[in-house]
């Protein structure tokens, strides 16, 4: 999954990763940022490194948001820019890389612990994790699985679309 982001990044100007097509369609900004801060912020759940986000790559990565935006309606996220495109590079390289190491130095036997138990909480119950996880809880591999791998599979998505309104190809056939 990383390497479709490096791929597509690789492949886009900060002008067309900051581009809006029409009203109420959220530039590919918003998508790429949005991927890598939750990326960031979910893999300490999981029992991964704390998240490395903070004001000074904020600032270095010249976000117009400094938010991932989960709460937020796509009204006030259609403004999400980008205006250090190498810095972001920089820092969603570091986020994969501390995402990756994570798992290889997880004992294979660990994926089934339960890391969220049921009943949830408010803020879990209505996730697809907690779909994924039922009655039993949300395992560390249900976790990595919806919170990294499916969340970035899903924005994916979006961005191979809004590649086209800018006149780029999809990323696979």
């Amino acid at each position: 999954m990383h390497s479709l982001y490096e791929d597509a990044c690789a492949t886009m100007t900060l002008e067309q990763v900051n581009h809006v097509s029409l009203p109420d369609v959220l530039p590919i900004a918003f998508s790429l940022v949005h991927q890598v801060l939750i990326e960031d912020g979910s893999v300490v759940f999981a029992g991964g490194p704390m998240p490395q986000f903070s004001d000074e790559w904020a600032r270095e990565m010249d976000l117009a948001i400094l938010d991932h935006g989960k709460a937020k309606t796509v009204e006030e996220m259609m403004h999400q820019r980008i205006g250090n495109y190498e810095a972001f590079l920089s820092f969603q390289h570091s986020v994969f890389m501390a995402t990756e190491d994570f798992v290889a130095s997880l004992d294979p036997e660990s994926f089934e612990d339960i890391i969220v138990p049921s009943p949830y909480g408010e803020g879990i119950a209505n996730t697809f994790s907690a779909r994924v996880g039922g009655t039993r809880g949300i395992s560390r591999s249900d976790a990595l699985e919806c919170w990294i791998y499916q969340h970035a599979l899903r924005h994916m998505g979006e961005i191979e679309h809004a590649r086209a309104l800018v006149g780029l190809t999809g990323m696979t056939s």
